[in-house]
């Protein structure tokens, strides 16, 4: 693992959450981009090293609508960044853990995977690399 990549917040409506952090991080939004494969939209934030990605539902029973459905508004992963995302989940499931989802394209030229939340203290960890 290099660093943390982002975090991932649920949100019901991008436009609001994304005045919430450009007032909290005195930045405003650098891309917005559309995940048709996982059912949002995406607008992220830089901060340091790492990025804040806020994630809209565009269908009422996508994953993210899902999860504010069951949890509410808020965290919904941590990503961490890696160099090569297939010998990462090979040394993760080697050591037991489980993959969800994934390898996949994601948002913002990644490819992703999805590691089991009760593997990992009940917090989905998302691993990627550059495509």
């Amino acid at each position: 693992m290099k660093r943390i990549e982002h975090i991932g917040i649920a949100v019901q409506d991008l436009e609001s959450a994304e005045r919430i952090f450009e007032d909290i991080l005195g930045e405003p939004a650098f891309k917005r981009e559309s995940v048709p494969s996982e059912s949002v939209n995406v607008s992220f934030f830089q901060t340091g090293e790492s990025k804040v990605e806020l994630l809209e539902s565009t269908t009422p029973d996508g994953p993210i609508a899902k999860h504010i459905e069951k949890r509410g508004e808020g965290l919904h992963h941590l990503a961490f960044a890696v160099d090569d995302l297939h010998a990462e989940i090979e040394r993760l499931q080697e050591m037991g853990y489980r993959v969800v989802s994934g390898p996949k394209e994601g948002a913002d030229q990644k490819m992703i995977a999805f590691l089991h939340p009760a593997d990992s203290s009940k917090v989905l960890v998302e691993l990627c690399a550059p495509r």
